[in-house]
């Protein structure tokens, strides 16, 4: 029931905190224009590609990694950016590492969920159908997710939390979080 969920989901940043989880990114995922740092818990868009072994979960085509640890049951975590902007994500393990955008770009298939965040101008995707999203400008993003009540939410995160777009469906797989440049 709608209302029920609803009231199953946290208010206030000390109730979000209660699901933070501990994340890596997964090194063996990331596209080599991407400097992975700070434990695998940054990653930055380099212009010299970096020197890491051949994986077959390597993404080859799009500057994108995957975290090492899957997300099922309440989690929350945040992403804190410096740029122009961001792709954050949540995908299935089995997307696609090489090939047309289609089949591996984060929110252009039906096995990734993307919040493409900038300052000015920020839109939802999931397979490619884009939903403008508006709400305040941050350096810091929020996610939540209930993976069994189907709840993917983007926060701008301040002195409040700020619901930048909510989406609700059903989750088929353990989800990871992924993010592009």
């Amino acid at each position: 029931d709608r209302c029920a969920e609803e009231e199953r989901q946290p208010k206030t940043r000390a109730d979000f905190l209660k699901y933070l989880r501990d994340l890596t990114l997964d090194p063996n995922t990331a596209n080599t224009r991407l400097l992975l740092s700070e434990g695998n818990r940054k990653a930055t868009l380099v212009r010299e590609k970096q020197s890491y072994s051949l994986h077959p979960d390597r993404f080859i085509n799009w500057s994108q990694v995957l975290s090492k640890e899957s997300l099922t049951g309440r989690c929350y975590w945040e992403v804190e950016w410096k740029g122009g902007g961001v792709y954050i994500a949540v995908a299935y393990k089995n997307i696609s590492r090489a090939g047309g955008s289609d089949e591996c770009v984060f929110g252009l298939n039906n096995k990734s969920w993307a919040l493409k965040y900038y300052r000015n101008s920020s839109t939802f995707l999931h397979s490619g159908i884009r939903t403008p999203v508006s709400g305040p400008g941050s350096s810091r993003i929020g996610v939540y997710l209930d993976h069994s009540a189907g709840v993917l939410s983007f926060y701008s995160v301040s002195e409040t939390m700020t619901l930048l777009h909510r989406v609700q469906t059903t989750f088929t797989q353990p989800l990871y979080v992924t993010l592009c440049d």
